[in-house]
């Protein structure tokens, strides 16, 4: 009896001990690299791997996954494939493949990953978000009516973009595509409004070069830069964008608001091009894979404008594409403009002849509209795109006929001199009351009877004058973005004065 109590209490103590005691088994998903060429490493094992997953191959060579397939994963390369053989080991990180986020990448130039390469040392983040989110629902988001004011009369009068928007910027190379974008990002001084600028497969001097500018015009204080230049894998510059428009949903979240601009999504889709063939992906038009029209709808549909409640931030999308010969039927920029909410397109024939920014105001359109501007510039540009187009048609007729009647020569006069008025030079945005004086001017007819050579200096007198004398009414158009009658007979007062003064230099 004493036996069976002892035994019984020795099985009681163990029973707990084995219950008390508990083994962790540790366990690393691994593969082994079966093939490596050309920035693609096929990878045998990794069976838990997500799309998109970081996968460790040494200590400073990462690639994510982006070809699951029964027996294999597909991986991209992030840097130099040298130091990679087959039968390597290679690691799950078990994360997606994530960029540092915060106020401390102002100012700085990074690469798709989010690596400091401008040499001013590490960068101290506020954390990391993914390079893939899915974009903010439609709930969430609010009507794009807020204006986002580029500094270019051309755009802010006939192609108004609001914050949340999405505006494609299209055309031929060496049209100024990328001239507009950065003096939209100049333009955002003192506005509180964050800017990226993300390139993509540009040569580094040129970025070198931009970088130069925004320091010059004090734009890069507020500007982060995300540079996937032309030597760069195609990996990464197919990460770029993604990973520009993670930095700026940080900041969105924060109820910022945030642009975005994007140089050029063709060389993007190029290098998605690039990745898909080689991970032998079926190929579609122009060997564009399937899901070309996916890889930029995900991208830019995370713009927009979020409600109040959410803290009202938004990310204003420019996204530049490059078209051949003008031809904006092609694939990809045909892609973009269904997506996007509207297009700015350059012309190439207007370019040549001197007009620049080259904006072709009949292939240009913004689908927000007025709702993105002012009632001051909404009222002295309602009429501006319908008398350029007049101006265009009796051009084209006036190339045929001699003799023009009064009416066709009043309508070529005026449409001279708004085109005229419209010229800017680079890196010299407009504030909104300069606009609003510039145009109204042109469209009420007070510069039909100047010289178009001139128009620009007559505008530079005004704009002095108007400065010197009447701030009040640059300050009342700038805060209520309104102008009053009183202040357009002010306006007539002070430009006819001015052209009596300059007549009177002429004649002397």
């Amino acid at each position: 009896m004493a036996d069976n109590i002892k035994l019984n209490s020795i099985s009681d103590l163990v029973q707990r001990e084995i219950e008390k005691y508990t083994h962790h088994v540790e366990t690393e998903d691994i593969g082994q690299v079966v093939s490596v060429g050309d920035g693609i490493a096929t990878v045998y094992g990794l069976d838990g791997a997500m799309y998109g997953e970081l996968i460790q191959f040494s200590d400073d060579v990462y690639g994510m996954a982006m070809n699951l397939e029964q027996n294999s994963v597909g991986c991209v390369l992030f840097s130099d494939e040298n130091g990679i053989r087959e039968g390597d080991v290679c690691h799950r990180t078990r994360r997606v493949v994530s960029v540092p986020v915060g106020d401390a990448l102002l100012g700085r130039v990074v690469d798709a990953l989010g690596h400091p390469i401008d040499g001013r040392g590490p960068i101290a983040s506020e954390g990391e978000r993914p390079v893939e989110m899915p974009a903010p629902a439609i709930m969430d988001r609010q009507p794009v009516n807020e204006p986002l004011q580029t500094g270019i009369k051309a755009i802010d009068a006939m192609i108004p973009i609001g914050k949340g928007q999405r505006e494609l910027i299209i055309g031929d190379r060496q049209t100024g595509k990328t001239a507009l974008a950065i003096d939209t990002i100049i333009n955002q001084r003192g506005k509180d409004v964050y800017c990226i600028y993300c390139a993509i497969g540009q040569k580094n001097s040129s970025i070198a070069q931009i970088v130069d500018k925004l320091k010059q015009h004090d734009a890069l204080k507020y500007t982060c830069i995300v540079d996937a230049s032309a030597s760069e894998p195609a990996p990464m510059l197919y990460m770029a964008p993604y990973a520009a428009v993670s930095i700026a949903e940080h900041w969105m979240r924060q109820g910022r608001d945030v642009l975005v601009v994007y140089d050029d999504l063709s060389k993007h889709a190029v290098a998605y091009r690039t990745l898909s063939l080689l991970l032998k992906r079926a190929p579609g038009r122009e060997a564009y894979p399937g899901d070309i029209f996916y890889l930029h709808s995900r991208l830019l549909e995370r713009s927009c404008r979020l409600k109040d409640e959410l803290g009202g931030g938004s990310i204003t999308a420019l996204p530049i594409a490059e078209t051949q010969a003008g031809d904006i039927s092609a694939y990809i920029p045909t892609n973009l403009i269904s997506i996007t909410d509207g297009q700015i397109f350059l012309n190439t024939d207007l370019f040549n002849q001197g007009q620049r920014p080259a904006i072709d105001s009949g292939l240009s359109v913004s689908r927000v509209g007025s709702a993105a501007q002012t009632k001051a510039v909404k009222s002295v540009s309602a009429n501006l795109r319908m008398e350029l187009a007049s101006y265009r048609e009796m051009l084209d007729f006036a190339r045929f006929g001699s003799d023009l009647d009064p009416a066709t020569k009043r309508i070529l006069t005026h449409g001279a001199v708004l085109m005229e008025v419209l010229k800017q030079k680079q890196y010299m945005p407009f504030s909104q009351a300069q606009e609003v004086l510039d145009i109204y001017v042109a469209q009420s007819g007070q510069l039909d009877d100047v010289a178009p050579a001139d128009i620009h200096r007559y505008l530079k007198v005004l704009d002095g004058v108007m400065d010197a004398h009447h701030a009040d009414i640059y300050a009342a158009i700038e805060q209520t973005g309104q102008l009053t009658d009183e202040e357009r007979h002010t306006i007539d007062q002070a430009f006819a004065t001015v052209k009596e003064t300059l007549a009177r230099e002429g004649a002397k």
